[in-house]
């Protein structure tokens, strides 16, 4: 079953904004040095949504190749349970492990077209699903009798990614409701995860670039929840920099290009790139945290 860390990957473009696959996987082998639980592609902080699939494909490929038997978490949806069924099955015939799927956004639908929604995908498809519960991403949110009816009603939906805020009152609820059956993902870059642990996460899924800060925040809490404590509010200013809507994908590409993994700090549009204060603001949370993926480029 997946738990543990489970970071969001980033997409590296070259200065002519095409997907740089030698960059990709440059990150790759570092978050797999770093050690990672599984991995997950194509979410929003993969700026998943200025993909084509032909790009999607041969980002996964790459991965994949690289990755060996690691657990692959691939990002879809639709507007409408035939477009998600259609990009699941693609994502499964890939290699995907698990299917994470937004509920519909352009038409918001309420908790029984929720349920409609979920139920055809998983009379049609056959991989473990992740419902992906992001409200302020989507504009949809899940009432928790929902989500618990389509937990019980199909085995295969077997975590939930929880990011709509406070993420712990909502954790509390599910755990009390599902127990350990599902099992329960915090997001938001990880800016609530001390609280969310406590909470019975099984883990988190952040974005990518400090996977070190939270393998080490997972290890202190099973011996030592005090020092995971002052890890986790150390860096936290760091993590809340980077879950800022609109600022988010930006600010990750820049740690990225600063460590030279990446060529580029390019995000595609309509997404931006940071101003010089942000980044200057940023240079400083930074200069005072250590970060693997900063020290390899001293």
């Amino acid at each position: 079953m997946l738990k543990g860390n489970v970071p969001i990957l980033a997409t590296a473009f070259d200065n002519q904004r095409a997907v740089d696959l030698p960059a990709i996987g440059n990150l790759v082998r570092f978050l797999l040095e770093q050690g990672i639980d599984g991995l997950a592609l194509f979410g929003n902080a993969s700026e998943g949504y200025a993909l084509t699939w032909q790009e999607k494909e041969a980002i996964f490929m790459s991965v994949k190749a690289i990755t060996g038997s690691l657990p692959l978490v691939v990002a879809t949806g639709g507007a409408a349970a035939p477009v998600a069924i259609e990009e699941i099955k693609r994502a499964q015939g890939w290699g995907a492990d698990v299917a994470m799927i937004n509920p519909p956004s352009v038409v918001k639908p309420g908790p029984e077209e929720i349920y409609r929604f979920y139920c055809d995908i998983c009379q049609q498809c056959d991989i473990d699903i992740m419902i992906q519960d992001a409200p302020q991403m989507t504009g949809v949110s899940f009432p928790v009798p929902t989500l618990v009816r389509l937990c019980e009603d199909f085995p295969q939906i077997r975590y939930i990614k929880v990011e709509q805020p406070p993420t712990t009152l909502k954790i509390s609820q599910l755990k009390a409701a599902l127990g350990d059956r599902v099992g329960l993902f915090g997001g938001l870059n990880a800016g609530f995860l001390y609280e969310e642990l406590a909470r019975g996460v099984a883990g988190t899924m952040p974005a990518c670039e400090f996977p070190e800060v939270i393998n080490a925040i997972l290890l202190a809490w099973k011996h030592d929840k005090e020092a995971a404590r002052a890890l986790f509010y150390r860096y936290l200013p760091f993590l809340r920099y980077g879950v800022q809507p609109g600022l988010g994908v930006a600010v990750h590409k820049e740690i990225l290009h600063r460590s030279g993994l990446f060529a580029t700090a390019i995000v595609r549009s309509p997404a931006k790139g940071l101003d010089e204060i942000t980044r200057l603001e940023l240079q400083e949370i930074t200069d005072h945290l250590p970060l693997a993926i900063l020290a390899r480029a001293q």
